[in-house]
């Protein structure tokens, strides 16, 4: 779209009804902040820039808002006067010129660019103020839009409408387009005169067209636009969101066994033909690429699986974990900054951390790598076609080499060259009937106690 564009992401709300100590805007869905995910949609709409006018918390919420990816200027709106209040604290911005200025809330994070484009589409084609709205099953307490012959005529808060007014099912998102180069005209002759005193958005339907201008309604899904008060409605959010992009990714060629038991996060990528099975949750940062299989019960975050891989039953992959081609983690282990080679298996009860594993290496059950001496953490390097026997401990920093064997129940301290046998463990004795004594012994003690009871 050719036409210049500001977005207003209004979030200063304190959001009381959440019961918290921090904002409304910082509560998250699918890992990310909900007003984070306004500011990247609108990013992705086209904008050419994206203001934020923020309130209790702001500088947090810009934060995370940029950690969207965003480049985001902030104004704080420090009276609460009402909505047209709010979008007036940007009056620096809007002041620029742009052709269009979009309003949104940052408590609706299902909103589309879609539905933004479709909007700014609507003022391209003549109409200086755009209303999103949307049909309601049961309308109480939204405001309805009132339309006559295609055109928006008002937008009528609940409280205030005729009994034929709240039959009306056509109802306001609160989220709008607005002529640019009039907005400052229209929102400046908002006035509040009203039981609140506050300067309410909504009027400025009956300000364009009392002006000469024109305003029409553009239509989105009810889910979209649901907004966030509490924490109920933040989990019906988290739903929506979830079912949208299993969705999304099933369709790509993704299969999902029980998608309901399957949680994304905002950033999760995943290829073409990967398996996810039941029970799996990804958090941010992480790339799964496609011939994958995650078996049940995994949890993955800030990870990447490269193709023919496979991950699980239960196990965790944690930050900085790299599988590459065909690698395999199996069943109760966990690997963290940890890099598998191509091939390589850690098949199971075994931790993997700060270390790299070459190629067709092979982890025996219980290898742990001792990364950690309660202050600084060192790196285990494993070479390519190593094999490490079961219940071994590698301490950090260690290097095992090429094609070279530890052997079962070993503590290694010291590097192994490639193709050598490291053996760390106490020689085996033998003592003839030594455990007979030791079970005579034994009973004697239980006998000794038993009479004295």
């Amino acid at each position: 779209m050719s036409r210049s564009a500001l977005a207003i992401v209004l979030a200063a709300g304190d959001g009381t009804r959440m019961k918290s100590d921090k904002t409304k805007m910082l509560h998250e869905v699918a890992g990310r902040a909900i007003a984070a995910h306004v500011a990247d949609t609108v990013g992705r709409s086209g904008v050419d820039e994206t203001v934020l006018v923020v309130g209790r918390d702001g500088e947090k919420v810009a934060v995370a808002c940029a950690a969207a990816g965003r480049t985001i200027r902030t104004f704080e709106q420090t009276e609460r006067l009402g909505t047209a209040h709010a979008v007036l604290a940007a009056r620096e911005a809007i002041a620029a010129g742009f052709d269009d200025l979009i309003v949104t809330y940052g408590d609706t994070p299902l909103v589309t660019a879609d539905t933004l484009n479709r909007a700014r589409a609507a003022l391209a084609d003549g109409s200086d103020v755009v209303v999103i709205g949307f049909e309601a099953d049961d309308p109480a307490g939204y405001g309805r839009l009132l339309v006559r012959d295609g055109a928006l005529t008002a937008i009528r808060e609940d409280k205030d409408a005729s009994d034929a007014e709240r039959a009306v099912t056509l109802c306001n998102s609160g989220l709008m387009a607005i002529n640019g180069r009039r907005a400052l005209e229209f929102l400046d002759a908002i006035g509040n005169d009203n039981a609140k005193g506050e300067f309410y958005l909504t009027d400025v339907v009956e300000v364009a067209l009392a002006k000469g201008g024109r305003a029409s309604v553009v239509m989105a899904d009810a889910e979209e636009v649901l907004g966030c008060n509490n924490r109920a409605e933040l989990a019906e959010l988290e739903r929506i969101w979830q079912n949208r992009r299993r969705r999304e990714l099933m369709l790509s060629g993704v299969t999902m066994i029980a998608p309901e038991t399957v949680f994304l996060s905002h950033d999760t990528e995943i290829g073409p033909d990967t398996v996810i099975e039941p029970n799996v949750r990804f958090g941010p940062g992480v790339s799964i690429a496609a011939h994958v299989t995650i078996h049940a019960f995994s949890h993955i975050e800030g990870a990447t699986v490269a193709s023919g891989s496979q991950v699980g039953p239960f196990a965790r992959l944690r930050p900085g974990a790299v599988l590459h081609d065909d690698a395999k983690v199996g069943n109760f282990c966990e690997v963290k900054n940890g890099d598998i080679g191509a091939g390589a298996k850690v098949n199971h009860l075994s931790y993997i951390g700060d270390a790299s594993i070459g190629a067709k290496a092979n982890i025996g059950a219980g290898t742990i790598t001792c990364n950690y001496d309660g202050i600084n953490k060192f790196k285990t390097t494993i070479g390519a076609n190593a094999f490490i026997g079961s219940n071994s401990a590698l301490v950090a920093p260690v290097a095992i080499g090429d094609g070279a064997y530890v052997g079962s129940g070993s503590v290694i301290t010291a590097d192994v060259p490639d193709n050598a046998l490291a053996i760390g463990r106490g020689r085996q004795e033998n003592r003839e009937g030594r455990a007979e004594r030791i079970r005579a012994r034994s009973l004697a003690i239980k006998a000794a106690k038993q009479s004295q009871k």
